[in-house]
């Protein structure tokens, strides 16, 4: 009987092997010496196979920097950053399969479905992290923005995972920084900035229009 490692451990080997799915679950479940239903046990298809491949690279990651003794100090901007140096370092040990599961992929806006299972424990966890941060005030609140700040941090998530692929740098140092430069810079925009300060002195004038009608303005 076979089980749901062995299986998905069958089909990386087979894909990496071959640049190429298998042409059907029959052939593989006759290639691999199991029936059709063994693997239906345990998985809808083969791209249910990458997607818990993605989404198990993804939470032990999460999980693994969690552990970490250091973790509960961190601002919410080196959480990220945490996450994101970790997640690349993981990410290493199934490079080949990484390239493969997204080389098809050519959508700009779009989320690729192997990421399907990935991106709701990522925004979650971002959220977490961002709601520390409005919390504690490393982070502005901004009226309907504040909720879109997940949705920048998932941008970065598909940004830097595609500059890793093609980066060909030795020890993937080019990642490193495009972490720091993206990260540092999505985290400079949520921060207070004179912009906000602008903004909350408009909102003041208006609520205060008559103190400027009896100044003379």
């Amino acid at each position: 009987m076979a089980t749901a490692q062995q299986i998905r451990q069958a089909y990386l080997d087979y894909v990496l092997t071959n640049n190429e799915k298998p042409k059907s679950v029959y052939s593989f479940s006759k290639k691999i010496k199991i029936t059709e239903a063994e693997f239906y046990q345990f998985y809808a298809s083969f791209e249910s196979i990458e997607k818990n491949i993605w989404f198990d690279l993804t939470f032990e990651t999460i999980t693994k920097i969690k552990e970490q003794d250091v973790w509960f100090q961190y601002s919410a901007r080196e959480k990220m950053l945490s996450f994101f140096y970790s997640y690349t370092e993981n990410l290493k040990n199934q490079r080949s399969f990484v390239i493969y599961s997204l080389k098809n992929y050519n959508g700009k806006f779009s989320t690729p479905n192997v990421l399907a299972g990935v991106k709701p424990i990522f925004e979650n966890f971002a959220e977490d992290i961002i709601n520390e941060g409005l919390e504690s005030g490393e982070l502005a609140e901004r009226k309907f923005l504040s909720k879109r700040y997940k949705d920048a941090l998932w941008i970065q998530f598909a940004f830097i995972i595609n500059f890793w692929i093609n980066d060909d740098s030795d020890g993937f140092e080019k990642t490193d920084e495009a972490i720091e430069k993206g990260i540092n810079v999505t985290f400079d925009l949520f921060q207070h900035s004179p912009i906000d300060n602008l903004f909350e002195y408009g909102k003041f004038l208006s609520r205060n229009g008559r103190f400027k009608e009896r100044m003379g303005f």
